[in-house]
């Protein structure tokens, strides 16, 4: 008995000083990339890898992320009401689960409020709120347009980083005719933050980039294993 405890401890001891090698490697090697411009090459290629729209859309779909209110659901419905504005004569779909504990549409109806609230007009809003994840969204919504989803121009309009997998995998519920509008947010500009004393204590390079670059890594990796499930799911 106490030989194998002394096994399983030599097992366990290898484990974990092997997991954190590979953590620190993991480590070292987003934070030097941090200090380059490839996490937001490759944000933005999330964003920017998805046709456009030769046609003005007839359809405008927000899906709600995090619901109301929260980061990126203010700034999909930010982008909505500027896309309505674009396109007055384009509907729009507000895809976000509902509350099935209280049986409630509350998220939906502040992600539409938010809407009216910028000047898009409240009858054009519907919602989707049977879809648990971007696929059911979109396959529940196809559904909604029956035979016109092959041909209905439809302008997505979601963060970044969630771009290529909503387009690709409205592709393969079935729309054929549909684009992308990111919500990029625009941070402060370097410039107005600097100043001669700032300057000559710590880098905004190292304080302002470094970081946001390491948040744009996290979002890239957890979006493509994403990407990978949906594909090993046949859902892209």
């Amino acid at each position: 008995m106490k030989h194998l405890f002394v096994s399983i401890k030599r097992v366990l001891l290898k484990f974990f000083r092997w997991f954190f090698y590979l953590f620190g490697i993991v480590a070292f090697v987003m934070l030097t990339l941090s200090f380059t411009d490839i996490p937001f090459y490759a944000y933005h290629n999330l964003a920017t890898a998805v046709p456009q729209l030769e046609t003005e859309p007839e359809l405008i779909v927000i899906p709600g992320g995090s619901g109301m209110p929260s980061q990126d659901g203010l700034i999909r419905t930010y982008y909505g009401a500027e896309a309505a504005k674009r396109f007055p004569n384009a509907k729009i779909i507000i895809a976000l689960p509902y509350n099935q504990g209280e049986d409630s549409l509350q998220q939906l109806d502040l992600m539409a409020k938010e809407l009216i609230v910028k000047g898009v007009d409240s009858t054009k809003i519907s919602y989707e709120p049977l879809g648990f994840n971007t696929h059911s969204q979109a396959v529940n919504i196809g559904k909604m347009l029956e035979k016109k989803k092959g041909t209905i121009p439809v302008l997505i309009v979601t963060t970044p980083e969630h771009m290529y997998r909503t387009v690709k995998t409205f592709q393969k519920a079935g729309f054929e005719n549909i684009g992308g509008m990111p919500a990029f947010e625009n941070p402060i500009q370097e410039e107005k933050l600097e100043n001669e004393k700032e300057m000559k204590d710590v880098s905004l390079s190292f304080r302002y980039n470094m970081w946001s670059y390491l948040y744009y890594e996290l979002l890239v990796i957890r979006e493509y294993l994403a990407i990978g499930y949906y594909k090993v799911r046949g859902w892209i």
